[in-house]
Formats: structure tokens, sequence, C-alpha cells
């Protein structure tokens, strides 16, 4: 009795002593990773809802996510979220993916809420899968394998009419949705995310696009990373972190793709011609931007004719933070771009906060495939 009683105070001293561990390691955590854990923990324990919810009509797959709890500010990127494999349809059928949307809903009474919590929504392919089934093994790898993406200020979009992306329907998609909270910092609240992707059979009329990432890179001082840029004028950033979206060019310079900006108007730049690996030309028929709150807008440069393709406008909230629109850019006739010319993506910002901000700037760039589309042609 004497061992027993001893064994139990050993294992309650040992409980004792890994739970207060546990709890130093949590609070030294980022806010980032410590939704991860509450998120992680509530779904695994059954306290909050972690099933997906499937609904797939014949011209649109809609799902429900598992429950977020929201219980606190959290800025972009930092928010609870999740992420399930899909498949459109169980056949070998192609179909044509014509549009996203995603919207944020109460988790018990299913009603529509505020955008605003809603940080983004991915979607990737396996591109292994994807391009070794067109017989264009010569794309694995080259490009990270987001399709797309929708963030808050462009929640839904659609390709221009006869374009889309063309997916087998039993290939799998990785769907994450994340969870976004700028304004509130006295909050509890239960949120799903509705997300949705439209698609329809393919009719031989349509035309293949091809997704393209593009986001700006800004240099920073790989010795010290955090102190600011010596001319508060140059193209030099103050990175928000150097664990990810962190890159090195072949200089050797360090780069970072989300980055501090300070209060007030400013222009940042960036060269994307590397990134976007045009073989002689492309036409380019849609663009979805991603950025932060404070931008007010994303534009392409081609900067051998000086000239500005096109230009994405963000509309900022001015009574809160958070972005109420975020133009796309759009065309059944597309503009082209070249493999000798040289390209940017610019980015205005105003900070009007009186404290930094991060930021982010990236496009989804759709062009015609006209290599996938003399493969389709021939099935």
């Amino acid at each position: 009795m004497f061992k027993r009683s001893k064994i139990y105070k050993y294992l309650a001293f040992s409980f004792i002593l890994s739970s207060l561990f546990g709890v130093v390691i949590y609070s030294q955590l980022s806010n980032r990773h410590k939704a991860i854990v509450k998120t992680l923990a509530l779904h695994k324990t059954g306290l909050v809802d972690n099933d997906w919810l499937i609904n797939n009509s014949k011209k649109e797959y809609k799902m429900l996510s598992p429950t977020f709890i929201i219980d606190g500010i959290y800025k972009s990127m930092e928010g609870p979220k999740a992420s399930r494999y899909i498949q459109l349809d169980q056949s070998d059928k192609i179909l044509w993916i014509t549009g996203f949307k995603v919207k944020a809903v109460d988790a018990k009474t299913n009603e529509a809420l505020s955008n605003d919590y809603i940080c983004h929504m991915n979607v990737d392919i396996n591109d292994t899968q994807y391009y070794t089934q067109w017989h264009l093994e010569d794309r694995i790898g080259k490009q990270y394998p987001r399709m797309t993406s929708l963030s808050h200020g462009l929640e839904h979009f659609d390709f221009p009419k006869g374009y889309g992306v063309p997916i087998i329907g039993k290939d799998y998609l990785f769907v994450t949705t994340q969870t976004l909270n700028h304004n509130q910092p006295d909050i509890f609240k239960k949120v799903k995310h509705e997300v949705s992707v439209r698609y329809e059979a393919y009719d031989k009329t349509q035309k293949p696009l091809m997704s393209k990432t593009v986001y700006i890179q800004l240099p920073f001082d790989k010795h010290d990373p955090f102190k600011g840029p010596l001319d508060p004028a140059s193209n030099q950033c103050i990175p928000v972190e150097t664990k990810n979206h962190t890159y090195c060019d072949k200089a050797g310079n360090m780069l970072s793709g989300h980055w501090v900006i300070p209060s007030g108007i400013k222009t940042y730049r960036s060269s994307i011609t590397e990134q976007l690996q045009i073989k002689d030309s492309a036409r380019l028929h849609f663009s979805a931007p991603h950025v932060h709150p404070f931008a007010t807008s994303i534009s392409v440069v081609d900067k051998t004719e000086n000239k500005m393709l096109f230009t994405c406008k963000v509309t900022n909230y001015t009574t809160k933070i958070g972005l109420q629109n975020i133009e796309t850019f759009s065309s059944k006739n597309g503009i082209w771009l070249y493999e000798n010319h040289e390209y940017e993506l610019v980015m205005t910002c105003n900070n009007t906060s009186k404290t930094d901000q991060d930021m982010m700037g990236s496009m989804f760039l759709f062009f015609y495939d006209k290599e996938l589309d003399r493969t389709i042609s021939k099935l």
C-alpha cells in the first residue's frame, strides 16, 4: 500500500512538472504557433467540431471547415487554420476549374459573418502527379505548387469565360483555410469557413490556364536583420522573421518576402523576371493579388519598355484595420509578356497607423497554356 501511494505521488509530481514545463514553453511561442497548438488540441480532444462537411454538386465543390476559435488578435498568417485533401470527382474525366470562393460563417447558426475573419484560403496541387499525367515532367519542381489563394479583400473570383485550370476529377487538391482578427482583442467567437471550388465539364472549347506565382523580395542585412536600413529611401527592409519567407539570391544576398513597413507612404519594387520563367512569349489572362492591410496598389511593370502593364488597386477600411477590396486583372483577350523583357512587381503602401505593420506582396498570374492545350486536344 505504501509503495503504491508513493508511485501515485511520483506520477502526480511528474504530471505537475511536465505541465508547468509545457506552460512555460507555450508562453514563449509566437502568436501564430500558439494558434497552431490550441487549434490542434481543441480538434484532437473533440472540444470543438473538427470535421469538414462536404457538399459536392454538379458544378461546385463546397465544404465547411472545422470550428475555429477566435480568442484574441490574430494578424495576417497568425490565426487558427485547417487543411484537407479534396477530389472534385471520383472519375478520370477532365474538369475545368473556373473559380473559387471563401466566406466566414457562425459555427453554430451558419449565418454569414464579416470577412474580417478570413485571412486566406490556399489551393495547392501535387505538381508531380499533375504534370506527369499531362506528360509535362520538365515542369515538376520549377515553382511552388500553389494554384492560387484567396485572402481578405479578395474572397472570390472567376476566370474569364472560356478559360480555367484543367484537372482530372480524381486528382487531389490540398486546401488550407486560415482565420484573421485585426480589430477585436476582447473576443471569444466560434467561426467556420465555407470554401467553394467552381468547375465544369470539358466540352473541347475551353482554354487551359497555367498558374505562376510572383512575389516581392526585398534585401536585408543578414548580419543584423532587424536593424533599419541606413537610407530610409532604399529598397531594403526589416524582415518580420528570418525562418520563413526568406530567400537567397545568386550573389548570396538575403531577401525577405514578409517585411515590416513604417508609418507613412512608401513604394516597394522587386524583379520578377526569373520567377516568371517565360519561354519566348506568354499571354496573361488573369491575376489574383495577395497583399496585407495598408497596401494601396500592386502592379506589374515592363521595365524594358518602361510601361505599366496593369495595376490592381487595393481599398482599405477607414474605420478599422483591414482590406475592403482587392482588384483583380481579368482579360479574355489577354496581354503579352516576353522572354527578352525585364519585369517588376511594384507595390505602394500607406501605413496610416502609428505602429509598424507587416507586409507581403504577391500575385498569382494565369497564362494561356499552349503546350497543355495541344496535349488535351489530342485526348
